[in-house]
């Protein structure tokens, strides 16, 4: 193992907690997000010679997770078809965060957004990636991540007020 590999790893090892908050947040059960965190490192350790030396390595591991997600996603779509029962999902949050009555509200106004805004909102607001790095993640031009964003947070803020009564 030389000292890159060893420095990739450790990159890895300080991701772990923020790829995991993540993949909850596309798979909505924490089982199915460990399962995406762990094909994302095997994927990534097996690949480890395409991140390019001036990558992110946060970017690039968020896209492998999100990758593994579609794939999943698309997996279960074609196992339903054939009739296989697919357990729900389950509310995604850190238990931790806010009141109980707040965290509900957030977690129900986020699983109300479409696909893409939530993983637009999870990848710049929740995790902290810079709009250039979560653009290049969901492979989309920088422009559909703000549009997504903006409708995001205009969905999100009717929701809130919606269920408060007023804006949280």
């Amino acid at each position: 193992m030389s000292a890159s590999d060893g420095n990739l790893r450790d990159q890895i090892i300080e991701l772990l907690p923020r790829l995991r908050r993540f993949a909850r947040t596309l798979a909505r059960n924490p089982h199915d997000a460990d399962d995406l965190v762990q094909i994302a490192i095997e994927r990534a350790l097996a690949h480890a010679a395409q991140l390019r030396a001036d990558g992110s390595v946060a970017a690039w591991l968020y896209g492998i997770v999100r990758n593994a997600w579609i794939d999943e996603h698309r997996s279960r779509r074609r196992r339903e078809s054939l009739g296989d029962a697919v357990p729900a999902a389950e509310n995604v949050g850190d238990p931790a965060a806010g009141s109980p009555e707040e965290l509900l509200c957030v977690q129900d106004a986020l699983e109300r957004l479409a696909d893409e805004q939530r993983l637009a909102v999870s990848l710049v607001l929740i995790e902290g990636l810079s709009y250039k790095e979560a653009a290049a993640v969901m492979n989309v031009p920088i422009g559909t991540l703000t549009s997504r964003l903006a409708r995001a947070r205009e969905t999100l803020q009717s929701l809130l007020s919606d269920a408060a009564g007023e804006p949280l």
